[in-house]
């Protein structure tokens, strides 16, 4: 009962906590040591112990730590894109009077914004070639269309585009609300003075400005902004 197998060391004076040799049974505590006469406890049991070895959750941990980061740098990232999604700015609360304006139609019919008095006009300066120019025609369009039965028109005046090439986009973009045509820039440089495109001004039933955007216009924005116009004094 105090022997291991047979390649093992004697017993005797060998700590049982790290002793590599076992036989996984009980044995008498003074059998181990008999230099113990009163043991506290008479059975202990001995067990093989191996070496210990770290275990590897460093490399979990930092796993832990990077998905993570992934899934917080998804959720901004996401969140940045959504809130880029309403390319408009807010408009700039205006109040001066609508300037003199007379231009060509795409049938070389002259138009001027006089004739227009007692509707709410919202004018639009725009070219073929700019981008934002194209992004914000589906909105305008959409809100044309909704609001035309109420005293509402959008003039949309090209800035300096040949002939040609107004009557393409407009045909592409399905619009159906007044085009200009400007060739020499009367409009942007001398009428309402801005060089950006696309440039937005609203005009009230009594020939007042009273919004103005620079940039691209949402339909979101158009919706919050244009109607209460519209509506008031009808």
């Amino acid at each position: 009962m105090g022997t291991c197998s047979k390649w093992c060391k004697p017993l005797k004076h060998i700590n049982p906590v790290v002793d590599t040799c076992s036989s996984n049974e009980h044995h008498y505590f003074y059998d181990i040591h008999p230099d113990y006469t009163k043991p506290i406890f008479e059975r202990v049991y001995l067990f093989s112990m191996t070496e210990s070895k770290p275990r590897p959750t460093l490399p979990f941990l930092l796993l832990g730590l990077g998905l993570l980061l992934i899934i917080a740098s998804a959720f901004y990232i996401y969140r940045d894109v959504s809130t880029q999604s309403d390319f408009s700015t807010v408009p700039v609360q205006v109040n001066f009077a609508a300037p003199e304006l007379t231009l060509t139609d795409t049938q070389g019919v002259e138009r001027s914004l006089a004739n227009y008095r007692g509707q709410v006009v919202l004018v639009n300066l725009w070219a073929t070639w700019c981008p934002p120019c194209k992004e914000e025609m589906p909105a305008l369009q959409a809100l044309y269309n909704k609001y035309i039965d109420d005293g509402f028109v959008i003039i949309a005046i090209n800035d300096g585009d040949p002939t040609p090439d107004v009557l393409q986009f407009v045909k592409d973009y399905e619009l159906t609300f007044p085009i200009w045509l400007d060739p020499t820039y009367i409009a942007t440089e001398q009428a309402f003075k801005t060089l950006n495109l696309p440039s937005s001004f609203v005009i009230d039933r009594d020939g007042t400005v009273r919004l103005m955007w620079v940039g691209g216009i949402s339909k979101r924005m158009l919706d919050k902004y244009v109607p209460a116009i519209i509506t008031e004094n009808q």
